[in-house]
């Protein structure tokens, strides 16, 4: 248990590693979100069950962990990217699709 525990704490670590890498390399605050996000919650999951394989007594306090980190990350995210566009930072050329500027120009014409 002790080896197969390591290993998803490990997986969780390079998904850290690559969440950051990823930040770097996205081209605007709205992907940069979505990137770190996205590895935050995949990788803090695996390395948390890989340290209640480890310590087994814990894992009802790791899945008690694993629940609060995969409700509020993408709360927190949405939330972050909202108030990013409202506050008008810009998209990155290459963005094709606005919904949300969409419907904000929806609600302004009301």
């Amino acid at each position: 248990m002790e080896l197969s525990g390591s290993i998803l704490a490990l997986i969780g670590s390079l998904f850290f590693l690559l969440g950051s890498l990823g930040i770097i390399r996205m081209p605007d605050t709205y992907n940069r979100i979505q990137t770190g996000t996205k590895a935050t919650s995949l990788g803090t999951i695996l390395f948390l069950l890989g340290i209640g394989l480890i310590h087994p007594l814990w894992m009802g306090k790791i899945v008690i962990l694993i629940l609060f980190v995969f409700y509020t990350n993408p709360v927190s995210s949405h939330a972050l990217a909202r108030a990013a566009l409202k506050a008008g930072i810009p998209l990155a050329d290459a963005t094709i699709v606005n919904i949300y500027k969409e419907d904000m120009d929806k609600k302004e014409e009301v």
